[in-house]
């Protein structure tokens, strides 16, 4: 059969080390053992009676099956406006500065084809989410790394650039809170970002992925920054706050320009989202909220139980922030890949590698909060017999 060679864009796309990583779990689980997965980003609760039962309304009305507009409903775009205006006390305008996206992970692909040019660049956060890298790619873009340091608390610190990048750079991507490192944001960093991207016309793309897992007090959106809407966008899904991975449905806000766009990109691929999807998501953008304290207080406990099985057997790590992740370094002597394949082959234990994040995320894993507490601690307690750690009062919190 006669091969066609791959696009040079499809080329340039980085490896799905995922992939890899699943294969490696699967054979540990295939000889019988009971791994306990904390490598994954799928939440593990139902999504809430009252967004399922929006969604089963809507599907019983025949209009709603049709094409929905091309650039999504009104309906939505307005109850978006709402949702910042309540969440934030961000006045967003919903017939300019809102897109609607068929999840995150489709607007973060998409957005640099959308204004950056082949040859210039993007700066991506170092350890950051590999799609970032993707997006890049597809535009032909060179991905910059911003190293994200412990000793900065994995704040972005824009000195570490290159002047010479930085001048070359249309696009930065943050995410806070963080995946893979579960830190968040100060308003002090937000501030800094603004000032750097308006100095050097750079169009930054906030993840807000994580929006309501927060530990330490609410959630603070990029756009509540003075000049944050002028200088780029927020992406904010509905997947991990709601627990509605499967509905792919999510929204980019801020920026009118980058939201016209998005929109003009999207009108060439998709139709936009099922309607019976877009009135779930309106119900769950003007609901209660009540669903999503509940769940960061879970997310919180689950935390509280880890760290403490983790001060016990002297692991010490940075108190997780935000999100369901945790960032832990490795063992002395241990690159993240051989420490990730101790953990799954002699604990049965399934972590993912830091590298598999950026260069710097060498030397740590990361762990998902996506398991009970009861499992979370047996987990610790598996690792804990490998005697990898010293004991110590190292972690308060």
């Amino acid at each position: 059969m006669k091969q066609f060679t791959p696009s040079r864009a499809i080329a340039r796309l980085p490896d799905q080390v995922f992939a890899t990583q699943a294969n490696r779990i699967a054979a540990v689980r295939s000889e019988g053992h009971d791994v306990i997965l904390l490598g994954q980003g799928t939440p593990d609760q139902p999504t809430p009676p009252h967004i399922l039962d929006a969604l089963k309304e809507a599907i019983s009305v025949s209009s709603n099956l049709q094409y929905p507009p091309f650039r999504g409903h009104d309906f939505l775009k307005e109850a978006v406006a709402a949702f910042y205006l309540r969440e934030f006390g961000v006045e967003i305008d919903a017939s300019t500065e809102v897109a609607i996206l068929l999840g995150s992970k489709a607007g973060i692909v998409a957005l640099p084809q959308t204004i950056v040019n082949p040859g210039e660049s993007v700066i991506v956060p170092d350890p950051g989410y590999p799609d970032y890298l993707s997006g890049a790619a597809l535009a032909g873009a060179k991905a910059v790394p911003l190293p994200l340091l412990e000793e900065n608390a994995f704040l972005p610190d824009y000195s570490l650039l290159d002047p010479h990048d930085v001048a070359n750079s249309r696009m930065l991507f943050l995410n806070y809170p963080s995946n893979p490192i579960g830190a968040t944001a100060t308003a002090e960093a937000f501030e800094a970002t603004v000032a750097f991207a308006d100095a050097n016309d750079i169009c930054v793309v906030h993840d807000l992925a994580y929006g309501g897992i927060t530990f330490d007090g609410p959630t603070r959106s990029f756009l509540e920054t003075p000049g944050a809407k002028e200088t780029g966008i927020e992406l904010f899904s509905l997947s991990k706050r709601f627990n509605m991975s499967g509905f792919r449905i999510a929204f980019a806000v801020g920026n009118a320009s980058v939201i016209s766009a998005i929109e003009t990109y999207q009108d060439h691929l998709y139709v936009s989202a099922f309607t019976p999807v877009q009135l779930a998501a309106e119900a769950a953008l003007l609901s209660s909220q009540d669903c999503v304290t509940n769940l960061s207080d879970l997310y919180q406990a689950r935390r509280d139980v880890l760290f403490a099985k983790l001060e016990e057997i002297g692991w010490d790590a940075p108190l997780s922030g935000g999100s369901f992740f945790v960032w832990l370094p490795v063992a002395p002597g241990y690159t993240s890949q051989q420490f990730a394949d101790k953990l799954l082959h002699e604990a049965h234990v399934a972590v993912t590698p830091g590298h598999f994040f950026g260069e710097y995320g060498e030397g740590y894993v990361r762990l998902s909060l996506i398991a009970d507490a009861s499992r979370l601690a047996e987990a610790i307690n598996r690792i804990k017999v490998l005697g990898l750690f010293t004991p110590a009062d190292v972690i308060k919190f």
